[in-house]
C-alpha cells in the first residue's frame, strides 16, 4: 500500500514535472502563466521528496524488514496502518490546495519571507504546512516502528553484528528520521502560527528572522538526503554481492561508514546556506564536514567496486541497475562536493548546476 500510494504521487510529480519542461522548452512561452509555473514547481519538488521518495523507501522496509530478519511483520502492525493513512492524508490535503484557492507557490523549500501571508496571499502554504506535518507524523511513527521491530524482533542467534547490510541501513535512517523530522515538524507549526495567528517567527520587520527558517529546513534538509539514500545503498549492498557472487566486501567497513554517515549528515546543513552570508568561519566549518561526509560514502563506492573485482558477474537487468547507479551516483557526489568549496557554491548556486547535482 505504500508503494502503491507512493507510485500514484509519483504520477502527479511526473505530470508536473513535464508542465515545467513543456513552459521551459522555448523561450516566451505561455503555456503556463507565472504564477502557475511557481505552483507546479513547488508541488513537483514537494511531491517528489515527501510523498514519493520517503514512502517507496518505507514501502520496501516494511516489506522486506520482517522477510530479512526472521519476524512475522513489524512490531505495531496497526501503528504501521496509522503511519501509511497519516501519509496519504498528508499528501491529499496538500493536493486539495489546487482546488482551494491555488497551491503552495513558494518553492519545495517554502522559504520565508515569501511564505508570509503578506507574500503568499492564498491558502497553499497553510495546505503545505498541514499536508506536511500530517505526512511527517506519519514518518516518525513509522520509523519508531521499524526501529522496535530491528531491534526487539530479530530471529534468534541474529546477532547485531550479523544483519544483512540492508537492515543495517534502514535502522541508521531510521534514527535520522526521530532526530531529523521534528525540526521541519517544528518550523511548520511556526509558519502556520505566523500565517493564522500573526505571530513573527519569521518576519524580520516585526522581530524574527527568515533566515531562522532556512535553519530549521536545512537542519532537517540535509539528513533527509541521507534518509533518502541509505536505504538505496542497502539495497546496492544486496543486489552486488548476489550478482558479483561474493560476499561484500568489507562487511564491517560498510556498516561503519553508515554510522558515520549517520552522524555527519546532522553537521553539514549551513552548505545549503552559504549564499546567506553566515560569515567565512561559519562557512569553513561546514565546508570542511560536507567535504569529510563524502569519505564514508566514498568507501561504499569503493567497498562495491572491490565486491565486484574478480567476482562472476552475471549481469542481470538488476545487476545493471546497480552499476549504473555507481556512475550516476558518483557524478552525484562529486558536484556535491565541489558545492562544499564555497567560493564555488556562490557562483553555481541556484543554478542549473544545483538542479543538475540535486537529480542527480
Amino acid at each position: 500500500m505504500y508503494l502503491l500510494a507512493a507510485l500514484v504521487f509519483f504520477g502527479a510529480g511526473g505530470i508536473e514535472a513535464l508542465l515545467m519542461r513543456i513552459q521551459l522548452a522555448r523561450p516566451v512561452n505561455s503555456f503556463l502563466s507565472p504564477r502557475a509555473f511557481d505552483q507546479i514547481f513547488t508541488m513537483h519538488g514537494t511531491t517528489m521528496i515527501f510523498l514519493v521518495a520517503m514512502p517507496v523507501l518505507t514501502g520496501l522496509a516494511n516489506y522486506l524488514v520482517p522477510l530479512m530478519i526472521g519476524a512475522s511483520d513489524v512490531a505495531f502492525p496497526r501503528l504501521n496502518a496509522l503511519s501509511l493513512w497519516l501519509l496519504i492524508s498528508g499528501g491529499l490535503l496538500l493536493y486539495f490546495s489546487f482546488i482551494a484557492g491555488g497551491a503552495p507557490a513558494a518553492g519545495w523549500f517554502n522559504y520565508a519571507p515569501l511564505s508570509e501571508k503578506a507574500y503568499s496571499t492564498t491558502k497553499g502554504v497553510d495546505y503545505y504546512s498541514l499536508g506536511l506535518l500530517i505526512a511527517g507524523i506519519g514518518s516518525v511513527v513509522a520509523a519508531i516502528n521499524l526501529i522496535v521491530t530491528i531491534i526487539k524482533y530479530r530471529a534468534p542467534g541474529l546477532s547485531i553484528r550479523r544483519l544483512p547490510l540492508f537492515i543495517w541501513m534502514v535502522l541508521v535512517t531510521q534514527f535520522l528520521i526521530i532526530l531529523a523530522l521534528p525540526a521541519l515538524n517544528a518550523s511548520l507549526v511556526m509558519i502556520l502560527i505566523d500565517r493564522q495567528l500573526n505571530a513573527h517567527f519569521f518576519e524580520a520587520v516585526s522581530g524574527g528572522s527568515a533566515v531562522l527558517w532556512q535553519h530549521y529546513f536545512w537542519a532537517f534538509g540535509h539528513p533527509e538526503v541521507y534518509i533518502v539514500i541509505l536505504p538505496a545503498f542497502g539495497m546496492i549492498s544486496e543486489v552486488i554481492p548476489v550478482f558479483s557472487r561474493k560476499p561484500i566486501y568489507g562487511y564491517e567497513y560498510v556498516a561503519a561508514s553508515t554510522l558515520a554517515i549517520g552522524v555527519l549528515s546532522f553537521l553539514v546543513w549551513a552548505h545549503h546556506m552559504f549564499a546567506v552570508g553566515l560569515g567565512h568561519s561559519i562557512d569553513t566549518m561546514f565546508a570542511i564536514s560536507s567535504m569529510l561526509i563524502a569519505v564514508p560514502t566514498g568507501v561504499k563506492i569503493f567497498n562495491w567496486i572491490a565486491t565486484m573485482w574478480n567476482g562472476s558477474i552475471r549481469f542481470t537487468t538488476a545487476m545493471l541497475f546497480a552499476v549504473a547507479f555507481l556512475i550516476v551516483f558518483t557524478i552525484g557526489g562529486l558536484s556535491g562536493v565541489s558545492l562544499a568549496i564555497f567560493p564555488v557554491d556562490w557562483q553555481v548556486t541556484d543554478t542549473y548546476y544545483l538542479v543538475a547535482h540535486l537529480h542527480y
